[in-house]
């Protein structure tokens, strides 16, 4: 198969021809028709978060077709469309409880490129081994091997186009207003952050009922977005005074969503809350939370992974709230072939494209 390969923290991505191994039993191999790119991709650029660097496949919001399943597979076969999602072991306490996303295993199925028993399914053309695991699957590729328990089944006459970026980014975006937050209708909310996964929050908002949705963003573009999906108040993340531009008199918002993961807007999200008040940071980087406790006074503040979504859950109701044109993220979308990976990165990190789909034909 083809796939995009990253072999340094500070090289563009190659497109290779690479090996993939045989199925274990609980395992899935998904023919990928699109993956979409996350700023979590991107953090293996940074090599202070990528200890241990080892070339990998990257992708975590593929979607595409079931072409084989392990002996011991139930839940999806041959033929079935699906999107991908993160990776948990079914088993933790966490898993049993309906809470996946802080799976006592996450982090080594999601974040190292391995299975959890730290073993790789996938070669390159001179039998050297590379990371394929990423996330569970390593979409940025014609094929993926995932589990079952990190598939959605999704309808056949849902564009497999578009359905990729509802695995990580949009489901996060949307999860943490419907599951860490569970907005009522009437409530505020405070975004920093309109790239996709703010903008998911912003249409999550007006879905729950949010009398108030504030956005800030430094891109025009992204403003004016987030205003077509439903924000109601927009700001320059540059303006003088951040906060009280965002209390705009008030007491403050119900809750906040931080997505940028920069220091300075970290206490901002937590400074803009009246009491009661929730922030949510979701942010993957290098930004440090560094406050007062007494800025907690009355406050919480949490840092999502995934949302806190099961996505055999959520998925398909995004799915249907798509259809019912309240979830319209394809407004988020720019679609780029495989080869051309390094422009939908550069597009990424500039701001131009909110959020780029790479299709693999």
């Amino acid at each position: 198969m083809r796939a995009a390969v990253l072999r340094a923290t500070d090289r563009p991505f190659e497109i290779e021809e690479i090996h993939l191994g045989e199925l274990r039993p609980d395992e899935v191999l998904v023919r990928v028709v699109a993956s979409g790119m996350c700023h979590t991709d991107l953090i293996m650029r940074n090599p202070a978060l990528a200890a241990g660097f080892r070339p990998i496949i990257l992708g975590h919001e593929g979607s595409g077709v079931v072409e084989a399943v392990g002996n011991a597979v139930t839940q999806t076969k041959p033929g079935d469309h699906v999107a991908l999602s993160f990776d948990a072991c079914g088993w933790c306490r966490s898993c049993l409880a309906g809470n996946p996303a802080y799976c006592v295993q996450f982090e080594v199925r999601n974040v190292t490129g391995a299975r959890a028993d730290g073993t790789l399914s996938a070669v390159d053309q001179a039998g050297a081994d590379v990371a394929n695991r990423w996330f569970g699957q390593s979409s940025f590729a014609e094929y993926a091997i995932a589990t079952e328990r990190n598939i959605v089944v999704v309808p056949d006459d849902v564009p497999l186009e578009v359905v990729g970026p509802l695995g990580c980014g949009l489901q996060t975006g949307a999860g943490s207003v419907f599951n860490a937050m569970r907005l009522r209708p009437g409530q505020s909310l405070a975004v920093l952050g309109a790239g996709a996964v703010g903008l998911a929050a912003v249409m999550a908002a007006k879905i729950a009922g949010a009398r108030d949705i504030v956005v800030v963003d430094l891109h025009e573009s992204r403003l004016a977005l987030a205003e077509e999906l439903g924000a109601t108040r927009t700001i320059r993340g540059d303006a003088e005074d951040l906060a009280s531009a965002i209390r705009n008199g008030a007491d403050g918002v119900d809750f906040s969503f931080e997505t940028t993961s920069v220091t300075a807007l970290i206490g901002t999200a937590i400074a803009v809350l009246r009491r009661p008040g929730k922030a949510v940071l979701v942010g993957a980087g290098a930004g440090r939370l560094d406050i007062h406790p007494s800025a907690l006074t009355g406050r919480t503040v949490t840092f999502a992974l995934e949302g806190g979504a099961i996505p055999q859950l959520l998925l398909p109701r995004l799915i249907e709230e798509w259809r019912a044109g309240r979830f319209p993220f394809e407004k988020l979308i720019t679609t780029y072939p495989l080869a051309a990976v390094n422009q939908a990165e550069a597009d990424s990190i500039s701001g131009k494209t909110v959020k780029p789909v790479l299709l693999m034909n």
